[in-house]
C-alpha cells in the first residue's frame, strides 16, 4: 500500500471490512452446505505432518515471489501490453474459477430449475466477462470486484488448507511482505507506479492496497469461521482491522508499508487465542 498525503481515519477500514463480510459469506455458505472443496497445499499434512505444513508455506511464498519478480521484469522493461495480457489472464482464470464454485454450491443447495453444468459454465463465463469490464474498461465498479475477489478467493484458500500449514503460510507471507515491499520486487513496483496493473490493487480515497493483502485477511477470517467457529473468526477480524489501523499510521508517517504484517499477526493471535477457551 502506498500514498503521500493519507490522514488515518476509521473511514480506511471500510474495504476491508467489505472484503472480509463478502468473504464470510462465502464462508458461511461453504459450512452451510458442508461442502469440502478440493485441497490446493501441495503437501499433506496427513502424510508429511509438520515438513508438509512448512512446504506449503514455502510453495506460497515461491509463487507470491515469481509472480511479483515476473511483473517486476516486465514493468523495467516497458512492457506494459504483457503485463496486462498476464494480469488478465490471471483475474480472468480466478474470477471464473470462483464463480463456478461458488455457484456449483449454491446450485447443490437450492433446487434451481434447468441448473445444469452448461448453465452453471454460461453464468461464471457471464460473470468474469462483467468482472472483466468493470476492472479493464471502467474505473467505477473496479473497485467492487476487486474487494469481491479478494474476499472470496481468501475464502476458498481458507476452506481448502489445513489449519497448520494456513498459519504457516500467512506467517511466511507476513514475513515475506516486509522484505518484498522494502528490499524486494512489490516496493519497486509500487515505486514504479501501479496505474499500469489494474486489477492487482484497489483505490479508496488517498489509499491504495493490494489485492493479496485483501486475500490473505480473509484467509485467516474464513478459515476461523470453518474451523474455530464464529467468536474466534469475529477475533481475528477485530485483530485484522486493529493491524490495519496500526498499518494506516505508519503508511502516513512513511508513505509506503506493507500491508500483511500487523493485521495477520493480531488476527493469528486473536483468533487462535480465543479458539483456545
Amino acid at each position: 500500500m502506498i500514498e503521500k498525503k493519507l490522514k488515518t481515519t476509521l473511514v480506511y477500514l471500510a474495504p476491508v471490512l467489505a472484503s472480509l463480510t463478502f468473504g464470510l459469506l462465502c464462508a458461511t455458505l461453504i459450512a452451510a452446505t458442508q461442502t469440502m472443496l478440493y485441497p490446493v497445499a501441495p503437501f499433506s499434512e496427513d502424510a508429511l505432518g509438520v515438513l508438509g505444513s512448512f512446504g506449503n508455506a514455502i510453495y506460497f511464498v515461491i509463487l507470491v515471489f515469481v509472480g511479483a519478480t515476473l511483473l517486476y521484469f516486465l514493468m523495467k522493461k516497458k512492457n506494459y501490453k504483457l503485463i496486462t495480457i498476464v494480469t488478465t489472464f490471471a483475474l480472468t482464470t480466478a474470477v471464473f474459477m470462483l464463480s463456478f464454485v461458488y455457484l456449483f454450491i449454491i446450485f447443490s443447495t437450492i433446487d434451481v430449475p434447468y441448473a445444469t453444468g452448461t448453465t452453471l459454465i454460461a453464468i461464471s463465463i457471464l460473470i468474469t466477462a462483467l468482472a472483466d469490464y468493470a476492472i479493464f474498461r471502467t474505473s467505477k465498479l473496479a473497485n467492487i470486484f476487486i474487494l469481491g475477489i479478494g474476499g472470496a478467493l481468501g475464502t476458498f484458500l481458507g476452506s481448502s488448507i489445513p489449519t497448520i500449514s494456513t498459519i504457516l503460510i500467512l506467517s511466511f507471507l507476513a514475513i515475506y511482505d516486509t522484505f518484498a515491499v522494502y528490499r524486494g520486487p512489490v516496493g519497486k513496483i509500487v515505486r514504479g507506479g501501479l496505474d499500469q496493473f489494474r486489477g492487482l490493487s484497489y483505490s479508496f480515497r488517498d489509499m491504495q492496497m493490494g489485492l493479496g493483502d485483501l486475500t490473505f485477511y480473509s484467509m485467516l477470517s474464513g478459515h476461523m469461521l470453518l474451523n474455530f467457529g464464529p467468536i474466534s473468526s469475529l477475533a481475528s477480524i477485530i485483530g485484522i482491522l486493529a493491524g490495519c489501523i496500526l498499518s494506516f499510521i505508519m503508511l502516513e508517517k512513511k508513505g509506503m508499508f506493507p500491508g500483511l504484517p500487523f493485521p495477520i499477526l493480531f488476527g493469528l493471535t486473536a483468533g487462535l487465542l480465543v479458539s483456545l477457551f
